[in-house]
């Protein structure tokens, strides 16, 4: 299933009233297996305290519920403001391992212009294993995703 497809299923459920939860537990699913090199797949949300917070995810369990911002490759991308790619973690110093068997790891900020809202951190047995294409999915994934974030924002705040 591509990014595009994804979005679609994502838009669908939403018109049918899903929160958001329910909506970002869904994108985990169908991203996980939208490719076999995505052994990890999860969200994680950015609160005001500058922290991380493991929301939905599918694979191994990881200790990293919760992570500082610039601690790790999903820290890192917050502190940095930009999405991360890595095609080995074992050549990274501040890597915090969710699992021996990890290789690479992709990291694409939800987000609406400078406001994060959170990331899809995926993770990989296979070194390099995030190409053009998968980075492309992904990223369309979050730039939908981060359209629905802004939207519960904007319910709760109304102007």
């Amino acid at each position: 299933m591509s990014g595009e497809e994804i979005c679609r299923k994502l838009e669908e459920i939403s018109r049918c009233g899903a929160s958001l939860e329910e909506i970002l537990a869904q994108a985990v699913d169908l991203l996980h297996q939208s490719n076999p090199r995505f052994h990890w797949t999860g969200i994680y949300e950015l609160f005001p305290d500058d922290v991380l917070r493991l929301g939905p995810f599918i694979g191994a369990h990881t200790d990293h519920v919760f992570i500082g911002v610039g601690r790790g490759v999903c820290g890192t991308a917050v502190a940095e403001k930009r999405n991360q790619n890595i095609p080995d973690v074992r050549q990274i110093t501040n890597y915090l391992a969710c699992s021996s068997e990890t290789r690479s790891e992709l990291v694409v900020l939800i987000r609406s212009g400078d406001t994060i809202h959170a990331q899809i951190d995926v993770d990989s047995h296979e070194v390099a294993a995030f190409d053009d294409e998968a980075v492309t999915e992904v990223q369309r994934v979050a730039d939908w995703l981060a359209q629905a974030y802004a939207a519960r924002a904007g319910a709760r705040h109304p102007a």
